[in-house]
């Protein structure tokens, strides 16, 4: 019997989220809708600035894998996340967050004296898209020697975050671990996670690919870009040269999802968006709870869109636990 039902590789980064207006993105030249990795100098002038202007919305402990791992940890699912924090306040208080959530980890004694965790600047404009200025800290020298073998034996999937493969250190490890949980019959799993993973490090993704993934999570726009079809069902095929099974998520049209055989279309739910951070890592996080529990992609597709559908109607990247019991409940009766 495995020990756990998901065992995610990521960043581990403090999110600090501030409401802002658009003329603030236009007017400091920041890519809209992205993440972008930046330095940790001009990233504390941008949140001194941020602080003062719009004030402080919501600080929480993520990274795209570690929003995953939380959320089929609130549904109930055994959860590991393999990540590294600094020896600072920061990192307390993202191990605080994983504690909490009950999501096991490998930083018991590993952190490194005067080393900074990341951060991740998240501004959220009025549309409720989310833009992104990360910095890495020591997350970007996550290597194989960080990762608990056994754990990962002891696990029904693999989950990688395309974030990932910004770093040698990171990539590496994570192709790793894809070799060694294919080896010893661990499912694996990758979202591409961002547009710019797919447009700026795309042999880096092909690797971490591998010959192929039991499940690929990815939003329209990453579809459209890896295969290179404006129409998303002509996209989608593409993706079944990559991946055994995958999700791709568009929005307000609802989901994608392809079961191995055949392709099924997840109705949305309509709800008024106010912030869309975090909205991919629930739907995931969400969908591989339902399929670690036995359920079928289609109902795994169900349960994933009511999650993302109820997250971006409130701030921050998660849900209580109690909220993701009732949302369930609700999708075990659709």
């Amino acid at each position: 019997m495995k020990q756990y039902d998901l065992y995610g590789i990521g960043n581990a980064l403090v999110d600090k989220e501030f409401v802002i207006d658009d003329n603030f993105l236009t007017s400091h030249g920041i890519d809209k809708g992205l993440m972008t990795l930046v330095d940790a100098g001009p990233q504390q002038h941008l949140i001194d600035e941020l602080t003062t202007r719009f004030g402080l919305q919501k600080r929480a402990s993520g990274g795209s894998a570690a929003n995953s791992m939380i959320a089929a940890a609130n549904f109930g699912g055994h959860c590991y996340y393999a990540c590294k924090v600094g020896a600072d306040e920061p990192g307390d208080f993202y191990l605080h967050d994983l504690a909490q959530a009950r999501v096991a980890n490998n930083t018991n004694g590993s952190r490194t004296a005067d080393s900074i965790t990341g951060r991740c600047v998240v501004m959220v404009t009025p549309d409720a898209e989310r833009t992104m200025l990360s910095h890495l800290g020591i997350s970007s020298s996550l290597s194989t020697s960080d990762l608990d073998f056994d754990a990962l034996r002891s696990s029904k999937y693999l989950y990688l975050e395309g974030y990932l493969v910004t770093s040698e250190s990171t990539r590496q490890a994570a192709i790793h671990a894809r070799e060694f949980a294919e080896q010893n019959g661990v499912k694996t799993s990758l979202t591409f996670s961002d547009p710019n993973m797919v447009t700026h490090f795309r042999p880096g993704i092909e690797a971490m690919l591998g010959a192929g993934v039991d499940m690929l999570f990815c939003n329209a726009e990453e579809a459209r870009l890896f295969s290179g079809h404006d129409d998303i069902e002509a996209a989608a095929r593409t993706l079944r040269d990559c991946a055994h099974q995958f999700a791709v998520t568009c929005g307000a049209q609802g989901a994608l999802v392809w079961d191995g055989r055949q392709l099924h279309r997840i109705d949305s739910v309509q709800v008024q968006a106010v912030d869309t951070n975090g909205a991919g890592d629930m739907f995931a996080g969400a969908f591989l709870y339902a399929l670690t529990q036995g359920q079928s992609i289609q109902q795994a597709g169900k349960l994933a869109s009511l999650s993302a559908a109820t997250l971006v109607t409130e701030y921050g990247p998660r849900l209580t636990a109690a909220v993701q019991r009732r949302l369930l409940e609700q999708a075990t009766a659709l």
